[in-house]
């Protein structure tokens, strides 16, 4: 039996995952979270095979979750699922040793047989989402420019950012208008947005 842990914030998405993973006879859906920490928190406690994770989650994405799995817990193999990715988004997950990355538009049967390769050692990358991926190309922000982004895309004021990255706010505010230049954004809310479709953060 397949332990999995299914890791999603839209309940719906990851409810309907649950009840039809569970009509196949090898895999047991062993625990479920809807933000990054709670997924770690439910590995912790279940010690799932297999790690279902959303690209894009509260409080940890898929990707960060993984890179801790790996650590604490290197038997259990992890997969993203994702709506959209970019280059930078597939590269880190790579890199952080997932090994499946599939989109959310995968059958249930589809994901199932992903998760038994994942398991088996195998590998899965969808050939959709790695060509948008080599497509979207490499990221052009800084890693700085990057970690500012992502603080804007919570919608935080600037004065606040400064203040959680010890910056000045000018500094802050010139980072995130050069990044808003180089995705070719008109402020830092599209830039982060664009950023993210891109997998850039």
């Amino acid at each position: 039996m397949i332990r999995v842990l299914l890791a999603d914030d839209e309940h719906l998405i990851r409810g309907a995952l649950a009840s039809l993973l569970a009509l196949e006879d090898d895999i047991l859906v062993a625990a479920e979270a809807g933000s990054g920490d709670e997924a770690l928190a439910m590995a912790r406690a279940h010690r799932p095979d297999v790690a279902v994770l959303d690209l894009q989650m509260p409080r940890g994405d898929g990707i960060s979750v993984a890179q801790h799995l790996r650590a604490e817990l290197p038997d259990c193999a992890t997969m993203i699922v994702t709506s959209h990715a970019g280059a930078g988004a597939l590269k880190r997950a790579l890199s952080a040793g997932v090994r499946g990355f599939v989109p959310k538009t995968v059958s249930a049967q589809q994901l199932a047989r992903i998760i038994r390769t994942v398991h088996d050692g195998g590998r899965y990358v969808d050939q959709e989402l790695a060509a948008d991926a080599i497509t979207a190309g490499d990221s052009p922000l800084t890693p700085r420019e990057a970690e500012l982004l992502a603080m804007a895309e919570e919608g935080a004021p600037v004065a606040d950012i400064a203040a959680r990255a010890m910056l000045s706010v000018g500094t802050v505010r010139n980072h995130l208008s050069s990044a808003a230049t180089k995705v070719g954004a008109e402020n830092r809310h599209v830039a982060a947005r664009l950023a993210r479709e891109r997998g850039w953060l």
